[in-house]
């Protein structure tokens, strides 16, 4: 079986800063969230990534956190395990 990467815009709360979100790049295989990227602050205020980021779920910490270990668990975390991706190309950059 091949899994699939995708990606999404969304809101993150940042831990610990009350009422503070930043827009993230977030990871998924086959749906399921694994990380996430800082997307650059030229792009925070960019129309079209606000407006998917305001369409998308938010995350928080623990969100990433219990999704991330559910893939672990599974052994079906992509940076962590060796997995037949259909495209492999789309995985975050160190």
């Amino acid at each position: 079986m091949k899994f699939k990467i995708s990606f999404s815009y969304n809101w993150y709360e940042v831990p610990d800063v009350n009422d503070h979100r930043v827009i993230v790049k977030i990871f998924y295989i086959n749906g399921v969230a694994f990380t996430f990227d800082d997307v650059p602050k030229i792009f925070q205020d960019h129309p079209e990534i606000v407006i998917q980021a305001n369409k998308n779920k938010v995350f928080t910490a623990e969100d990433l956190y219990k999704s991330s270990f559910y893939l672990i668990d599974e052994q079906c975390h992509p940076l962590m395990f060796e997995l037949e991706l259909e495209n492999p190309e789309l995985l975050p950059v160190d």
